[in-house]
Order: structure tokens, then C-alpha cells, then sequence
């Protein structure tokens, strides 16, 4: 059996969404985005090729994968080994500290620790750019947890360019993410993969939406680098507003939102009014993410905890980027 490696890496929120994708096949976003890695949403994965499989396996948080996950991971795994010449199958254990598929990112976290354990495992030593376009095949939003802090995703126009880099700013060290948990943390209805494909194919407000994407882009960054949580907050929260609008405006129409996202949603804006910096976020599921200040996350997550229908609050800082532990 060949040496077991062990990586670790953070689930990102993004604050500008993709939702969409441009090239399914090789998994290109349809507009770039900007995240934030959550160091509280952490994915373990331990890759080791073996001579003695005859196939791939796959176990995910401590039982054995879906067949359908068995499948998208093994066809990963295929271009680590078109990459690194080991033809061998592997063992793939990995293993979520938070709620899978639920709507919490698990599959940026859980491809970009795959794509670092993965390839030092068959021997190959790929730089950020080229871990990050790799980590991407396997989910779109695995390339940007490759890095820390925040990250921008560039849509690209071949494989090689479709990669995500860091951005440094001055809030690195004093954003915070309140998670609000809603339900349990129950696996989601649709997943993000198939939501994305219906909105894009049935939404009336789909072109809309990639049309202000670039535009939220531009003011992300530009609030990233003057050190503006106000103006980063008042972009995500309508940045994600704006997603969930398009869904809903599919034909079915996608809902994620329970009464209790509703809940939380009101609760932050009441916040807000009252001078507390709170801005909210909410992927494809029904958990809001709230940014605040350091100063701020220990009020908003106790305001949180009171709202019914919410089950687990978190504060999270920024996360590291994907590294290898053993």
C-alpha cells in the first residue's frame, strides 16, 4: 500500500456568487465570484493508491459513499492519475466537521482537501494556480478553497485559466461569519449542480443576473481594498438576494428559504438598524451566513440562537488554506 496523505481545507462563502455554469464538462462558472474561507468548516481527506483495489474506495463521513458521489469522485481521482502516471486505484476516506450537502459548502472544502491529498499521494507537487484548477473540475467552488481569507474566482476561457487567486485586504483580520444553521443541517433538495442547470435553462432573470455579477465584482474589490465592511456587506447581502431571486424564477421555481431563513433574515436587519454590523449571505440551502465585525459576532450569534427553527449558531474567522497534515 502506498503512503497515506492527509489534507485539510475550509469551506469558502462566497460573497459574489457564480450560479451557473458555462462549461458543464469542465465545470467552468458562468461569472466570476469572490468568497471567504471559514476556518470553522473544516473537511479532512486521507488519499492513499493502492496496488491490492481493483476499484476506488470511498468513505465519507464514516460510511460508505452514495454511489452517485462514489462516481463524481472516482472521475476526479482519474485525472490525478492522467496527471501523475499512477494508474492505481485508491482508498479515500474524508470526513466533514459540519453538515454534508446541506447547503454549507461542503463540496468546495471537501474537493480542494481531495484535489492537495490526491495529488501529493500519486507524487505530484502542483503550485496554487494549477491545485486550483484542478480542485475546480471536481467542484466549482473547490478552487477557491485552495487559499484563505478571501478569494477571487476568474470565469477563464479554457481550462487553465478557469482558477481562483487570493486577495489580501485590511478586514482579513476583523470580518467574522455568523453561520446560523436551519433545520438540523439536513442534506438540501436540490442540489447546487442541478439548480444551477434548471435556473440557467427556465429563469426568466438569468441573463439579469450575469449581467450585474461583473458590477458586484468590481465594487466587492473595491470595498476589499479600502477595508469597507459596510459597502462588502450591503454587496453580498444583495448579491445573494439577487441569486435566490433567480431561482425562485425558475419554471419550477427553486425555494431553499424555510420560515426560519425568513426569521433570521428580518432579525439581521433589525440588528442592522440598530447599529450592529450585520450583513446577510445564504447559498443554495436554507442557512443564512451573517458578516460581521470581531466586535459585533458575539451579539449577533446570541440574537441567533433565540429564533426558532435555528438549530446551531457558529462564529467563524477566516479559514487558512488547504494544507496537508500527515
Amino acid at each position: 500500500m502506498s503512503s497515506a496523505v492527509t489534507a485539510r481545507a475550509c469551506a469558502n462563502i462566497a460573497l459574489v456568487k457564480y450560479w451557473g455554469k458555462r462549461d458543464a464538462a469542465l465545470n467552468m462558472p458562468a461569472a466570476g465570484s469572490i468568497s471567504l474561507a471559514l476556518g470553522a468548516l473544516v473537511t479532512e481527506t486521507t488519499v492513499a493508491f493502492d496496488p491490492d483495489l481493483a476499484n476506488d474506495v470511498i468513505d465519507l463521513d464514516g460510511a460508505p459513499a452514495r454511489q452517485d458521489v462514489a462516481m463524481r469522485i472516482t472521475a476526479f481521482l482519474d485525472l490525478v492519475r492522467a496527471q501523475s502516471g499512477v494508474q492505481i486505484r485508491a482508498r479515500v476516506t474524508s470526513k466533514n466537521e459540519f453538515p454534508t450537502a446541506s447547503g454549507l459548502a461542503s463540496s468546495a472544502s471537501g474537493f480542494a482537501a481531495l484535489a492537495l491529498a490526491a495529488t501529493k499521494a500519486g507524487g505530484l507537487d502542483l503550485e496554487p494556480r494549477a491545485l486550483s484548477v484542478l480542485a475546480r473540475r471536481g467542484s466549482g467552488s473547490a478552487a477557491r478553497s485552495v487559499f484563505g481569507g478571501f478569494a477571487r474566482m476568474h470565469t477563464g476561457v479554457n481550462n487553465e485559466d478557469g482558477y481562483a487567486e487570493p486577495i489580501t485586504s485590511p478586514l482579513a483580520d476583523r470580518v467574522r461569519m455568523v453561520i446560523a444553521v436551519i433545520g438540523g443541517g439536513a442534506p438540501k433538495q436540490y442540489t447546487s449542480r442541478d439548480a444551477m442547470e434548471h435556473t440557467a435553462k427556465t429563469s426568466p432573470l438569468y441573463r439579469a443576473w450575469l449581467d450585474l455579477v461583473p458590477r458586484d465584482l468590481e465594487a466587492c474589490e473595491l470595498a476589499l481594498s479600502s477595508g469597507d465592511l459596510e459597502q462588502l456587506g450591503t454587496i453580498a447581502e444583495a448579491n445573494a438576494l439577487a441569486m435566490h431571486a433567480t431561482a425562485m424564477a425558475a419554471r419550477p421555481g427553486l425555494v431553499y428559504w424555510r420560515p426560519a431563513t425568513l426569521a433570521v433574515l428580518a432579525q439581521v436587519r433589525g440588528l442592522r438598524e440598530c447599529g450592529v454590523g450585520a450583513w446577510a449571505t445564504i447559498d443554495a440551502g436554507p442557512h443564512v451566513k451573517v458578516l460581521t465585525s470581531e466586535e459585533d459576532a458575539p451579539t449577533l450569534a446570541m440574537q441567533l440562537r433565540d429564533i426558532d427553527g435555528v438549530t446551531a449558531v457558529t462564529i467563524s474567522a477566516p479559514g487558512g488554506p488547504a494544507t496537508v497534515v500527515s
